[in-house]
């Protein structure tokens, strides 16, 4: 969409330019495309959003994805039918439930050349690590829920998405924060989405300035 835009600026540009003065049209352009790079910051590590059920994992990773113009990988739809059975019922994924799933999202990590931001919950710490071996120097925001307002979430759009809310306290049981992890950041899930932006592109970009 950004590109389209683009282009039928610069087609508007071309039939009202006045060539006599194309030094000052040049200047113009120069500016307004060093304005879109800075808008547009390009990660130079993958990112995992990340945290329990119901914390916004997927509308965060979106919305930084398209400032950042990175691919977004959805974690959950890399889940095998089985372990999509099982959260439907209301049953706990184990461990070995998670193996494949983790593979696969690793896979997506070295299956982009470019960097990209991924959803997904990487409770335990060994989850993290797993797709951190796939991904030299990948990141991860965290967003922190507490209980009470990831069931509320998850309740609300229940008749839409798959996981039962029954399966909010075995998550938060599960989850071992990543807070004291290098390259984590912690926000509030319950901020404003702008403000949740704000802050995971103003880390991004300390991050590859350091």
């Amino acid at each position: 969409a950004l590109s389209e835009e683009i282009h039928s600026v610069l087609k508007r540009w071309r039939r009202s330019v006045d060539f006599a003065e194309w030094p000052i049209h040049v200047c113009g352009l120069c500016l307004a495309f060093w304005y879109l790079d800075s808008a547009i910051h390009s990660m130079n590590k993958s990112l995992v959003v990340m945290g329990v059920s119901g914390c916004g994992k997927s509308t965060l990773a979106a919305a930084v994805a398209r400032s950042h113009a990175a691919v977004l990988v959805e974690g959950d739809s890399h889940h095998c039918a089985a372990n999509l059975d099982k959260m439907r019922s209301g049953v706990a994924l184990t461990d070995a439930d998670r193996a494949g799933w983790l593979d696969d999202l690793a896979a997506e990590l070295q299956r982009h050349s470019e960097p990209i931001v991924l959803t997904c919950s990487a409770l335990r710490s060994t989850y993290r690590d797993r797709l951190r071996a796939a991904s030299r120097g990948l990141r991860f925001v965290f967003l922190d829920i507490d209980r009470e307002a990831a069931m509320k979430r998850v309740v609300a759009r229940a008749a839409t998405h798959f996981f039962s809310a029954s399966l909010v306290d075995s998550q938060i049981a599960t989850l071992e924060s990543p807070v004291e992890e290098p390259g984590v950041l912690r926000v509030d899930a319950t901020a404003p989405l702008a403000q949740l932006q704000d802050e995971v592109s103003a880390w991004l970009r300390q991050q590859d300035q350091s």
